[in-house]
């Protein structure tokens, strides 16, 4: 398509002159353009609550589009160079378990590593599906979870021939990619399917001196998320895929298992304008992105104790590439956790940073930052330097454990369970999954023996204030293991 077709947006056109025809609606949303709503209109305005409405023949159908929304799809298909694009209002989660169920029936082997999203764990759940887990190693030094090595990924491949496909992050939270233009060509060469965690990886498309985007590099399906560094509104989402070996029709089928039916055209529209600004401006965008992530990681490891990594940590395997726009800062040199200077930012700088970890913090940069705002980050982490750094003794330096799997997730979720203290569990099943989130990467999943380096890990991400998620219990005092 050319450059001149990417001035549309159908869906953000039909809805206003949706709004222009001034129709009388006796359909959903009951609010009614905000008439039967007067305090929900003063908080969000008139002009979001008149383009709040339901599917109807001139404004498509998620479910079935023929008209505006099949062309906005079409649209983002050509920006991000694949087959075919689709439109998810379910935040890339729901991209991510599209993709896995279009692939993975009950008993089908996945190959993944083990540090990926809530998400993915979810589909293998819904799916019945076994996961061929590959260790991501760790990084001694920072603390973090790295890439898939080629030689593992060619280890589970030849381990487990009868696998469906292959699962890749990239770039994970922290930026770092693995050799995926090697991984989907030794996948595809054993007839396995390349699907592509790239939640944050929509600026690979369109910026440049940038790790390539996995569609580009021939990967069949890839989740992105729009939202994180592409500009639309949050829990709006693309999957996007190639359809040499991937049936786009049988795609849709598996999306509108779990898909809402009242799908939100804010959240449309917003996927619209952003694949057109994108696709005009994405360029100049994360040009200047790329300068800003620059002058803060210089500025920051210019303090002194704080370490903004980035390409110099390349390896050519495990970190075979970095993402410069992602400011990943190793906090343990300065005695604080990533998620205690997270804290201190937010509660006393006014500072909110996209997640601390219990050795990093990450911020992320975007187009609506300023150099103000980084000098502002900037000075922040100096005071925390000068008024809080003590010593790193006695602190947990890494944050991937290797899972010990004993029971497929899927049989574990539904067996039956008892309820028992956390400290009582060693040497257990778990029956549920448990997370700091953010990243969202389960300590625990369905089906893994409880170790006491899992429970040392959960008890001290507790301790330094890591929201912890997954478990039943709020409070994170018990887990639910197999009754045998």
């Amino acid at each position: 398509m050319t450059k001149l077709m990417h001035e549309s947006a159908p869906i953000h056109d039909a809805l206003i002159q949706y709004r222009n025809t001034r129709i009388v609606s006796f359909d959903v949303p009951g609010h009614k353009q905000g008439k039967g709503n007067t305090m929900l209109r003063d908080f969000l305005g008139d002009k979001c609550l008149s383009v709040d409405v339901n599917s109807m023949k001139p404004l498509d159908n998620l479910n079935h589009p023929t008209s505006v929304i099949k062309e906005a799809e079409e649209l983002a298909a050509d920006a991000f160079n694949c087959d075919r694009a689709f439109f998810m209002v379910g935040g890339t989660s729901s991209s991510v378990q599209g993709m896995i169920m279009s692939v993975c029936k009950e008993g089908d082997k996945i190959i993944m590593p083990r540090n990926v999203h809530r998400s993915a764990i979810s589909a293998i759940i819904l799916s019945g599906s076994i996961p061929v887990y590959v260790s991501p190693g760790i990084s001694k030094n920072l603390g973090i979870p790295l890439g898939m090595s080629l030689k593992d990924v060619e280890k589970a491949i030849n381990e487990n021939p009868d696998a469906k496909a292959v699962f890749v992050n990239n770039p994970t939270y922290y930026g770092i990619c693995s050799d995926l233009k090697s991984i989907i060509d030794l996948a595809h060469k054993n007839n396995m399917l390349v699907l592509v965690d790239e939640a944050h990886g929509t600026h690979f498309y369109f910026g440049e001196n940038l790790p390539p985007a996995a569609m580009h590099l021939g990967a069949d399906m890839s989740a992105v998320s729009v939202h994180k560094t592409g500009g639309s509104l949050t829990q709006s989402s693309l999957l996007l895929a190639n359809t040499e070996r991937v049936n786009p029709d049988y795609v849709r089928t598996i999306i509108n298992l779990t898909q809402t039916t009242s799908g939100s055209y804010l959240l449309l529209s917003s996927l619209d304008i952003a694949r057109k600004n994108l696709a005009l401006n994405g360029r100049e965008i994360f040009s200047r992105i790329l300068e800003l992530s620059e002058y803060a990681r210089n500025e920051i490891n210019s303090i002194g104790g704080y370490y903004a990594f980035s390409r110099e940590i390349i390896n050519g395997d495990s970190i075979y590439d970095f993402d410069r726009t992602k400011l990943s800062v190793h906090t343990l040199d300065i005695g604080l956790a990533g998620i205690e200077v997270y804290d201190m930012l937010r509660d006393d700088y006014s500072i909110q940073l996209e997640f601390g970890d219990l050795a990093n913090f990450l911020a992320i940069i975007s187009v609506g930052d300023t150099y103000f705002a980084i000098e502002r980050l900037v000075s922040a982490l100096a005071e925390i330097k000068r008024t809080h750094a003590k010593n790193k003794a006695n602190m947990i330096d890494h944050e991937y454990i290797s899972p010990v799997v004993k029971v497929s997730p899927k049989t574990a979720f539904y067996s039956k369970k008892k309820k028992v203290e956390l400290k009582n569990s060693i040497g257990q099943i778990s029956g549920e999954s448990i997370m700091c989130y953010p990243p969202g990467i389960p300590i625990l999943a369905p089906g893994e023996m409880i170790t006491k380096e899992s429970i040392d890990y959960i008890l001290y991400s507790k301790e330094k204030g890591c929201l912890l998620t997954g478990v039943e219990d709020m409070n994170i005092e018990h887990i639910n293991i197999l009754d045998a």
